[in-house]
């Protein structure tokens, strides 16, 4: 890299991008798509506050470090263009894939690297991409996009970098060698955190209005149960308990649902969610711990258990390992805020809370004084969260020898309060939180910040819905979850101090009634328990209703999903994603049929593109990833792969095996026995079990003999061909089906090896993390399940705890969420969880089509002939592109790893595993952070 930064500066052009982003989606990619700058704006006209930098790192090609700007940011992808940079895709990916960048002011706008080095054809090596790096305002540390750069959406102050090289998975490593600060623009600074306070009219919730729309929450007066659930939410009804202590006292209503809560089996179930002679759930015991503080219960005493003397067994000596991420967490504690909640039920109970329990709470810090949600580690990305960082503040305050970690806590906070009172639910939310500000508003008031309190009080209180209750954001239901913090935020208490007032003397007999004798409809009771027996154990998600929202019409149109908002290319891979999981469930076979004929009729997406596109058979780019998902479609439903969309797609996949390594193209050949140009496990597992599944077992034994080799002596496969030497979960789940579908002794201890290690990666919510930092991951988890269920006699407990935490990430629309930390319906993610909850292997899953009617494809619509509906970040109806939440992207099949080139999510660079078979062509469009209004149960 060289020495010095440099800086355009010139007028703007008028014309966007995101105009000729959209024609290029639509357009053939038989070519190179690439896309001119603009003429810069002058980097003086973007300040710390206002408008966005990016800044490019020529060094590898003789330049320095370019920046630019852009003063009424978009997204990334534009940023780039109005700061005056050029950008090419590959002819294979699209636009979105940035495989070159160029810059006016270096070498006369020569986009590198150049066609010599980098053909652009196909999705460039981990070891040599323009990795995407980014910063929000006041941040001085880099963070690996987890979005693509057309994804992105920029808010004020943020930068944005590209660096030219290798990254690991986790981008962890091939950050940029200069800093946000050093090329962030100038001026305009942050105005200090104690300045004045937020001014904003007065305002009280109603309290009593809360309370009985809260109690007409609760099922049977005693626990809260979620819509379509059979068992209650236990983690929503310790909220409740905590509310009716702030607003009812020890009365009927608080001693009904504590008495709930004690009895034996509850408290057994949620605190040992695996059996009692499995490790305890720190964060459900710490929670009933403080229902019974709170109310007034002993907690040394409560369901027949002393909370306390376990609690304070429950510290990890070491980690990562089954239940604990590192050393001092306590087990199964799964958040800070579950880490927060252990350290105070030890605190209230008069137990001085183990040392090194405090101080990795006190790690959990940011740079910035914000808390992370997630349990980290050192070195890893810390996302800031202000209900977290108000729980952890008044905690670490209450257990002392933290004042420092406090204030600057408390400076955070104070920092992030916004104008009208109010605290953001996720960055770059339209408007705030109630949970989140009510979170804040305690912390504020704890921390001696009693005229912030009131101004986020009185915000809350113009939020109020007029049944009392609150949701998690504006236009979001009303939940128990959001609702009960804010009760104890207008009493000015916290978990930290409340204790439930004995009754007073009750009204006399000739007053009115101070509360309606009916408080409003219960939940209908559930219904009875379906005689047919679930393939797995374990309760798990709703599978009708995820595939009901795969089929909606918004999501789903004349068979086919799409990668844009345009709906202008269809993106097969995805919509075979979509039969596998309506294959797997049975619910509804004429859309299956309907997606089959489709893809077999040959039926074209506005830009005429059909599933031959997709495979490259007959190209010179044949992809044998998409390839072999495409025949094993045909044989999960019954059709012939031979002659499936006018392709014989077996002798295709047979005459794509490599006879040897080819050393100055791996990524065409990389070895004897690999498929042509298949660059991830996913591809080279898929075109086996195609193989297998047709009858091809010789064929298939060099391509057997290849995955095999690739595993790794823990029993992990990596995640891209040629290997990287990395593990991955979601690659060695496929890997392990392709494998237990070949047969024989080697294969048998390779899937034991495989399984063992799927085992030791699940997280102690019961899920596998993909390679964000946004907590597990729904397609690997969902992944792991099927893997799991190879030998689900050995591997009961883990398939459990999958398939409940699956539960956990479904929304009320049916979707689910890309990962505990990335709330929105997801239709990728939906897919893969319905497959996985169900735990059929790909190798052996059937779909009927008998009694079905066929459907021709018909014509191919116009380009943008129908809008999707956008579907809003958290627990929300609507539909979504493939991907999320808008953007021109899918998000990948496993989420292990991310190319963060184009911020295109590459499941492990598997992104380019999914990203070239199970996942097809994608930039990722993510919700934003922030944990749901609905918690953990």
């Amino acid at each position: 890299m060289g020495t010095g930064i440099g800086s355009g500066g010139h007028a703007r052009r008028p014309l966007s991008l995101v105009s000729a982003a959209l024609l290029a989606f639509g357009a053939c990619l038989a070519y190179a798509t690439g896309a001119g700058p603009a003429v810069a704006a002058p980097v003086e006209e973007c300040t710390a506050v206002k408008g966005a930098v990016v800044a490019v790192d020529f060094g590898p090609f003789g330049g320095k470090v370019e920046r630019g700007c852009d003063p009424t940011p978009t997204t990334g992808y534009e940023l780039l263009y109005e700061a005056g940079f050029g950008t090419e895709g590959t002819q294979h990916d699209g636009p979105g894939f940035l495989c070159r960048i160029g810059y006016e002011g270096f070498n006369g706008g020569k986009r590198y690297p150049t066609p010599d080095k980098e053909k652009c054809v196909l999705t460039p090596q981990a070891t040599a991409y323009w990795s995407y790096w980014v910063a929000p305002r006041g941040q001085d540390h880099w963070s690996y996009s987890n979005k693509g750069a057309m994804a992105r959406e920029l808010k004020p102050g943020d930068v944005d970098a590209w660096v030219f090289g290798g990254t690991d998975v986790g981008g962890t490593t091939g950050k940029p060698t200069f800093t946000p600060d050093d090329v962030r623009a100038k001026g305009g600074e942050e105005p200090d955190p104690g300045g004045g306070d937020p001014q904003v009219p007065p305002g009280r919730v109603d309290v009593p209005k809360a309370a009985r729309w809260l109690l007409g929450r609760l099922t049977d007066g005693e626990r809260v149960v979620d819509p379509d659930a059979e068992g209650p939410n236990l983690y929503a009804t310790t909220e409740a308990a905590f509310a009716l202590a702030s607003a009812k006292g020890q009365g009927p209503e608080l001693a009904k649902v504590t008495a709930f809560l004690s009895s034996p089996a509850t408290t057994t179930g949620y605190g040992w969610p695996d059996g009692v002679d499995q490790p305890p759930n720190a964060a459900a015991l710490a929670r009933l711990a403080l229902v019974a503080q709170t109310s007034g219960g002993d907690p040394r005493a409560f369901g027949g258990k002393d909370l306390i003397a376990t609690l304070a067994a429950q510290v990890c000596a070491t980690g990562p390992g089954a239940g604990c991420t590192a050393p001092g967490d306590f087990v199964n504690a799964s958040s800070a805020e579950g880490q927060a909640h252990a350290l105070l039920a030890l605190e209230r109970a008069g137990v001085q809370p183990p040392a090194p329990a405090v101080r990795r709470l006190a790690a959990q810090q940011c740079p910035n004084g914000g808390f992370s949600y997630v349990l980290i580690r050192e070195g890893e990305n810390c996302d800031p969260d202000p209900g977290t960082t108000a729980s952890a503040a008044l905690v670490l305050k209450r257990t002392g020898g933290q004042d420092a970690a406090v204030a600057k806590a408390l400076a955070y906070l104070k920092k992030e309060q916004q104008p009208d009172g109010s605290y953001l639910g996720w960055t770059g939310a339209p408007s705030g939180s109630s949970p989140v500000t009510a979170a804040a508003a305690q912390a504020l008031r704890g921390l001696g910040e009693g005229a912030r309190a009131e101004a986020a009080v009185a915000w809350l209180s113009r939020q109020q819905r007029p049944e009392g209750g609150f949701g998690f954001e504006d236009g979001a239901d009303t939940t128990v979850n959001a609702t009960a913090p804010v009760l104890l935020a207008d009493a000015g208490t916290s978990l930290v101090e409340l204790t439930a007032k004995k009754p007073g003397p009750g009204p006399k007999p000739t007053d009115p009634d101070p509360e309606p004798t009916t408080p409003g409809p219960k939940p209908t009771k559930p219904g009875p328990t379906p005689t047919k027996p679930a393939p797995l154990p374990g309760d798990g998600p709703d599978l009708a209703r995820g595939s009901a929202y795969l089929t909606k019409p918004a999501n789903l149109q004349r068979g086919v999903y799409y990668f844009d908002l345009s709906r202008t290319r269809a993106d097969h891979g995805l919509t075979i994603d979509g039969a596998f999981a309506l294959a797997a469930t049975g619910e509804d076979p004429q859309t299956l049929r309907r997606i089959v004929d489709f893809l077999d009729g040959l039926g074209k997406d506005p830009g005429g593109k059909t599933i031959r596109n997709y495979t490259g058979l007959g190209t010179e780019y044949p992809m044998s990833g998409k390839t072999g998902k495409t025949a094993l479609l045909a044989e999960v439903v019954g059709r012939d792969p031979r002659n499936f969309g006018g392709q014989d797609l077996i002798a295709g996949l047979g005459k794509l095996v490599c006879g040897a390594k080819i050393e100055s193209d791996t990524r065409k050949c990389a070895g004897p026995g690999a498929y042509t140009y298949v660059d991830s496990v996913f591809g080279q597992s898929l075109g086996i079990m195609a193989q297998l599944r047709a009858g091809e077992k010789k064929a298939a034994e060099a391509p057997v003999a290849y995955l095999l080799s690739l595993q790794q002596d823990g029993g992990a496969w990596p995640s891209i061909i040629p290997s990287t030497g990395n593990s991955d979960v979601d690659s060695t789940a496929m890997a392990a089906m392709a494998v237990d579908l070949a047969g024989g002794e080697r294969a048998e201890r390779a899937v034991d090896k495989a399984l063992a290690f799927l085992a030791g990666k699940q997280q102690s919510d019961g899920g596998f993390l993909g390679a964000s930092d946004t907590g597990s991951s729904v397609n690997s988890t969902a992944l792991a399940i099927q893997g799991f269920a190879l030998d689900a006699g050995k591997y009961r407990a883990q398939i459990i705890k999958a398939r409940k935490f699956l539960a956990t990430q479904q929304n009320k629309d049916g979707g689910f969420n890309v990962a505990a930390r990335e709330p929105g319906s997801d239709i990728r993610a939906s897919a893969q969880a319905i497959s996985g909850a169900e735990g059929i292997s790909f190798a052996t899953l059937t779909g009927d089509l008998n009694g079905t009617v066929e459907q021709p494809p018909g014509p191919a619509p116009s380009p943008g002939a129908s809008a999707p509906v956008i579907v809003t970040p958290g627990d929300t109806g609507g539909t979504a592109v493939a991907g999320g939440t808008g953007g021109s992207g899918a998000t990948a099949q496993g989420g292990s790893g991310s190319l963060a080139a184009t911020g295109v999510r590459v499941g492990a660079l598997a992104a380019l595993a999914a990203l070239l078979s199970l996942a097809g062509w994608w930039t990722v469009a993510y919700a934003r952070r922030q944990r749901t209004a609905h918690g953990g149960r």
